[in-house]
C-alpha cells in the first residue's frame, strides 16, 4: 500500500468517525426532552393538587427546564463542531 492510498483511508476514516461522534452527540437531545416532559408533567399535578402555589411551582419548573436543556444544547454544539469543523482539521492535517 503506498502513501497516497494510506492518506486517502486514513482522511475516509477520520471522517466516518466525525460524522458517528456527531450522531451519538446529537442523540443528548433525547434526554432534555423526556425530563422535561416528566418536569412539566410533575408540576401539573402539583398545581391540580394545590392552585395557590402556581407561581411558585411554574417558576421552579422553568427554571429546571433551562437547566436540563442546557445538555441538549451542548450535545447539538458538539454535533456541529464534528459536523463542520473537525472534517477541516482533519483534512489540513492527514
Amino acid at each position: 500500500m503506498d502513501f497516497n492510498a494510506f492518506q486517502v483511508l486514513a482522511k475516509g476514516i477520520a471522517l466516518a468517525g466525525c460524522a458517528i461522534g456527531a450522531g451519538l452527540a446529537l442523540i443528548a437531545g433525547i434526554g432534555p426532552g423526556i425530563g422535561e416532559g416528566n418536569a412539566v408533567a410533575k408540576a401539573l399535578e402539583a398545581i391540580g393538587r394545590q392552585p395557590e402555589c402556581k407561581s411558585d411551582v411554574t417558576s421552579t419548573m422553568i427554571l429546571g427546564c433551562a437547566i436540563a436543556e442546557t445538555t441538549g444544547i451542548y450535545g447539538f454544539v458538539t454535533g456541529i463542531l464534528l459536523i463542520f469543523v473537525a472534517p477541516g482539521l482533519f483534512m489540513g492535517k492527514l
